[in-house]
């Protein structure tokens, strides 16, 4: 007598599961560098539109010896240029005197991001602070 097992083809439910434990966890490892890189990039707008703003207020100061409050004062005056979607996912605080200061980034509803997230240039030290930063918020 000739008996031929059968063999099947394919995996095992314990390989499986094997197989998305693995990739579950390799998840849990990549996500959280995913969302900062995330908020990096969307900070990244803010954080260029805040450095044209710094040299702007200098050169305003240097021109008319005073420091401005308000990016509104630096169109009018012809050295800034802010575009308009910029303006409807950022909003821009200006506090800068002789000793130094700091430029605020606030986050609107139009951010991808969501609203109320702040970038921070500390123009004392020169560096960025707040959402996506390596700091954070």
């Amino acid at each position: 007598m000739n008996l031929k097992r059968k063999t099947q083809s394919g995996f095992t439910m314990i390989e499986i599961m094997v197989v998305v434990v693995i990739v579950a966890i390799l998840a849990v490892i990549a996500l959280p560098t995913y969302l900062n890189y995330v908020k990096s990039s969307y900070a990244s707008e803010a954080r260029t539109v805040m450095s044209n703003v710094n040299n702007a207020s200098k050169m305003y100061y240097q021109t008319r010896g005073e420091w401005p409050t308000e990016t509104d004062q630096l169109e009018q005056a012809g050295q800034l240029d802010i575009s308009r979607s910029t303006k409807l996912k950022w909003t821009f605080d200006i506090q800068l005197s002789d000793q130094g200061g700091r430029i605020t980034a606030t986050s609107t509803e139009e951010m991808s991001g969501g609203a109320g997230h702040q970038v921070v240039y500390d123009a004392d030290n020169g560096k960025f602070l707040g959402y996506g930063s390596p700091e954070g918020e």
